[in-house]
């Protein structure tokens, strides 16, 4: 029998992650193309229950109107979707600005915050979004400022991020704050582990655990202090680090992203220095998908998690395009569910 849980999601911010129109750069995807890929995915009858969205522009203006948010409800829920984990716009360039910045970008920051519970109440009163967090990090691109006081630079994003869990408390929301070798005070397994126990709010807001980000965990990106492994590892080596890492982090997780990668960085856009995602069946990736996976969600239910999302970001649009990437990635999603997932 395959599991009914978790409900198996696609990303819809691919289409807009690194894109633009700067030098090197490819023009955004739309959200009604986005949508269109994701749907004609289809292996042995199945096909994706829903999207993870991120709440700007060109997908998505945050201040729209209720009617024009119970319109994209209508759009996304015609291909049959629901709507999951929503995507804050907490970065300098959208609605936000740093965490760690002073008290002008701090608001800006809860700004972003508050946008994003709005629309999510406005999507589950239409009745397309029936579980799911708000994603955020610290928007402190890079880890050069950090670092001139990482204690105190902690502390200031801890006291965002709990003023930030009171208003999404308050509006029915969870938080999951992603980790991701780019951000500031959440570059390592060990300095994102310590921001949410400063943090101190658990109910209100975790961790988002990303395969591709966490694999660079281990590696010591931006960190090499808090490296697990070192080059050239043995599968032994790999597989305790792994489980060294996900003892710490998993419970704190309450969002799943789905990923593979190939042990590079990558930048695109003004997207800073992070993990390469990779196309589920690339031969350079390290990781053994469905196997790490149950790493991180043994326990999910008891943490909320309804769902688990493919994140491929920064693939080109030709691989965007291209119908087998999606058959191919949801086939990698359903072997995760079925070994992992519930009913």
């Amino acid at each position: 029998m395959t599991n009914a849980f978790p409900k198996l999601h696609n990303a819809m911010w691919p289409g807009l992650v690194g894109k633009g129109d700067g030098p090197d750069q490819e023009p955004p995807i739309s959200l009604e193309r986005m949508l269109e890929l994701t749907a004609a995915a289809e292996v042995n009858g199945q096909k994706f229950d829903g999207i993870d969205y991120f709440l700007f522009l060109p997908h998505t203006n945050p201040e729209a109107s209720d009617d024009e948010l119970r319109a994209i409800a209508d759009q996304i829920g015609s291909h049959g979707f629901s709507v999951g984990s929503l995507v804050a716009p907490v970065w300098p360039g959208t609605v936000g600005d740093s965490a760690m910045g002073d008290d002008e970008a701090r608001g800006k920051f809860l700004s972003a915050v508050k946008m994003a519970c709005r629309i999510a109440r406005v999507f589950e009163d239409h009745g397309i979004r029936k579980y799911g967090v708000i994603r955020i990090d610290s928007a402190e691109f890079g880890v050069e400022k950090w670092r001139e006081s990482p204690a105190a630079s902690t502390s200031k994003i801890a006291a965002t991020f709990r003023e930030a869990a009171k208003i999404a408390a308050d509006n029915g929301q969870r938080l999951a704050a992603e980790g991701e070798i780019c951000w500031a005070g959440m570059h390592s397994w060990k300095d994102m582990l310590d921001l949410l126990e400063e943090v101190g709010m658990p109910e209100s807001l975790g961790f988002q655990a990303d395969l591709a980000h966490t694999y660079l965990y281990l590696l010591g990106y931006n960190a090499p202090e808090h490296a697990l492994v070192q080059p050239g590892y043995s599968d032994d080596e790999f597989w305790a680090a792994y489980a060294q890492m996900t003892d710490k982090l998993r419970p704190w997780t309450i969002d799943f992203h789905v990923a593979q990668n190939d042990g590079e960085v990558h930048g695109a856009g003004s997207h800073d220095k992070t993990g390469k995602h990779c196309p589920a069946d690339d031969p350079n990736g390290k990781l053994d998908i469905t196997r790490c996976a149950g790493y991180w969600l043994k326990g999910a239910t008891d943490r909320g998690i309804q769902h688990i999302c493919w994140d491929g970001c920064m693939f080109p649009n030709s691989t965007l395009e291209d119908s087998q990437t999606w058959n191919t990635i949801l086939d990698a999603m359903i072997k995760v569910r079925d070994s992992h997932g519930w009913s």
